[in-house]
């Protein structure tokens, strides 16, 4: 070796060096040592060189390319397979691909598009995997999995709790503009973080994403985050062409211990031509007066009246602290990510510490019950820990609708932990108030979307998912969601369609075919089904369960049995559920019930979906499935 071992060796396609440059350039911006063949002095073994180079490395960044996942893409493929072996292998994806046959487990980075902005959310996840590689915080290379697996559809559905997801643009020939931009409706971009310190972008993205709920609390049509991120690169005429918007609002934020300045600016979305713009010099605490300020002058600008209710709406749920709302935008932007119990514990860590500071901060209160819930989801081990969390959660939520009067966020995270509880008269009624209360609200329909197609009426929640869609219309995730509300109704071909469609906006979220592969299996389109099931991780609890049960669909007993034993082994009674849903399809209803049972005793969160899931259709008409229903008090 001709110098000493880097920390981050970057595998890649020699014809992508240019495209590869950006990002090496940003690792080592962020401190890190990195090592890539640019560095080949000539006259050496360049061979035995990249071996050292590849075998010293910490973490190994392979970028997959149309070219690097072609044929002749050998030497990427050998040098990623090396990486998996030694445990140090962090994939990214530069266009959107899938990685090659046998490295899809790990769930690779899209940064298709990316400039080389170290703010950019991309990046910082990318950055942060580096640092938890090096660290040996985790294995690049390691699915992850809690420690003790509990299994909820409702988290493939939504492709898990804090998974960043990035539209890229190949996806965007599916989807038409909208034919004219309400004057009502505007996109907030994230802004942009000017303070030289990339640690601090999550200030900037949290000053936009609040912006975005006070605007939204006033009656405008304000499109989500996920799809703002997604056209960030284009000029403003196409990015509110893609959105369908008239209006869009851009911004800048530097911080530094004295001061802080915000701008921020108001155009057409049209012609692009500025409609309000200003710049703030104040005190970093008057952050919150600043945002504020915005709001009325945007709303002022596009011809709102504000009155004294929607003028107190804009602050609905927020602080008059500057450090604690610092502290709860921290948390928020780690809810982006959070993919383990620790970091979990993390941001209520940070939420507690915000309360500490302003008791009466509704929204520190009601993101505090959220991060219970879902990591009651994930990792409790117990009914009896399951509860507590759920538990605290309660206290949580109950606070936080004390202090937001009128809000509907409040009631739709309590249909969430009622659901959860399976109390599904609960849920389904406070999905409902929460959605009169707040009709066009991201975070009331996401969590109502979650629960309506399944206990409510099925046209509605397709109406909500089509409502959902047009405020975040890049978003893989609204898409996901229509897909649901059409496989409940049993209107399969649609539901393949509308997956299709988010699969195309987020193609490294493998999950997703999952939502294809259920609708294609009741289709009675086998083979097409496992070629999509082929393309999922092999370990994955749901194409297990959906193999078992194409095998019973085929006559393939023993092959089913197999495929239940392989899951029992991995998850025990955790996968109870799926357990009812091979046994129904093998016709063995006996064996079928007697999981529910044990899914009713742990208790199984996955029951939500018993009353209209199409693979118990075999046995809705058996007494004993009546009798469940009752049982768990469905409504009627």
């Amino acid at each position: 070796m001709t110098d000493q071992p880097a920390q981050v060796f970057i595998s890649y396609k020699s014809e992508d060096r240019a495209r590869v440059k950006p990002l090496v350039a940003a690792l080592e911006a962020e401190g890190f040592s990195v090592w890539w063949d640019a560095h080949i002095g000539g006259g050496t073994n360049w061979q035995k060189e990249i071996e050292q180079h590849l075998d010293a490395a910490k973490c190994v960044v392979v970028a997959w390319t149309k070219r690097s996942v072609g044929d002749d893409g050998h030497f990427v493929r050998d040098e990623a397979r090396r990486a998996q072996r030694h445990g140090v292998y962090l994939p990214v994806c530069l266009d959107p691909v899938e990685p090659p046959l046998g490295f899809g487990e790990t769930q690779a980075l899209l940064l298709k598009g990316w400039k080389g902005d170290r703010t950019d959310p991309r990046f910082r996840a990318l950055a942060d995997a580096v640092s938890a590689c090096l660290s040996g915080e985790r294995s690049a290379a390691a699915p992850i999995h809690a420690s003790e697996p509990r299994i909820s559809r409702r988290l493939v559905i939504t492709g898990g709790v804090g998974t960043a997801v990035i539209a890229g643009a190949g996806g965007w020939a599916l989807f038409k503009p909208t034919a004219a931009a309400a004057s009502n409706r505007i996109a907030v971009m994230s802004f942009s973080n000017m303070s030289g310190d990339p640690a601090q972008a999550y200030f900037s993205d949290g000053i936009a994403e609040e912006l975005r709920g006070a605007l939204s609390r006033v009656g405008m049509q304000v499109i989500g985050k996920a799809s703002c991120d997604a056209v960030k690169d284009l000029d403003i005429p196409s990015a509110a062409a893609k959105l369908g918007v008239a209006n869009i609002l851009t911004g800048s934020v530097r911080r530094s211990p004295d001061t802080i300045r915000i701008g921020a600016q108001l155009v057409g979305g049209k012609d692009g031509v500025e409609k309000w713009a200003q710049n703030y010099d104040r005190a970093p605490g008057d952050t919150i007066k600043i945002q504020s300020d915005i709001a009325e002058q945007v709303a002022g600008a596009l011809s709102i009246a504000l009155g004294a209710a929607k003028k107190a709406a804009l602050t609905l749920g927020g602080t008059a602290n500057a450090k604690a709302q610092d502290l709860y935008l921290q948390a928020d932007a780690l809810s982006k990510s959070a993919d383990s119990a620790e970091a979990f514990q993390k941001m209520i860590a940070l939420l507690d510490a915000a309360l500490a500071i302003d008791p009466n901060y509704g929204d520190a209160h009601l993101g505090k019950a959220n991060s219970l819930a879902i990591s009651a989801g994930l990792y409790a081990t117990s009914p009896v820990q399951l509860a507590e969390m759920l538990g605290r959660a309660e206290v949580s939520v109950k606070r936080a609708a004390s202090l937001m009067p009128g809000s509907g966020r409040p009631g739709a995270m309590f249909a969430s932990i009622s659901a959860s509880r399976l109390d599904f008269v609960a849920a389904l009624r406070g999905s409902e108030q929460a959605l009169t209360a707040q009709p066009n609200d991201g975070f009331v329909m996401r969590k109502a979307l979650n629960i309506l197609p399944w206990l409510g009426d099925g046209v509605q929640a397709l109406a909500l998912a089509d409502r959902y869609i047009a405020l975040d219309p890049l978003n893989p995730t609204a898409y996901v969601q229509r897909g649901l509300c059409l496989y409940v109704l049993r209107r399969y071909a649609e539901a393949i369609d509308a997956s299709s469609k988010a699969l195309a906006l987020a193609p490294q979220r493998s999950g997703l075919r999952l939502d294809i592969a259920q609708s294609m299996i009741l289709l009675d389109r086998p083979d097409e089904a496992r070629a999509v099931l082929a393309k999922i991780p092999p370990d994955d609890v749901f194409r297990q369960t959906y193999e078992a049960i194409l095998a019973a669909r085929s006559g393939n007993r023993a092959g089913a049995e197999a495929l239940f034993a392989k899951i029992r082994a991995a998850y025990g009674d955790a996968a109870s559920y799926q357990y009812g849903e091979i046994y129904t399809q093998l016709g063995d209803t006996d064996r079928a019930f007697a999981a529910f049972d044990k899914a009713v005793e742990a208790p199984d969160p996955g029951l939500l979906y018993l009353k209209r899931d199409p693979f118990l259709d075999p046995i809705r008409r058996d007494p004993r499935f009546v009798a469940l229903l009752t049982r768990l008090k469905f409504p009627a």
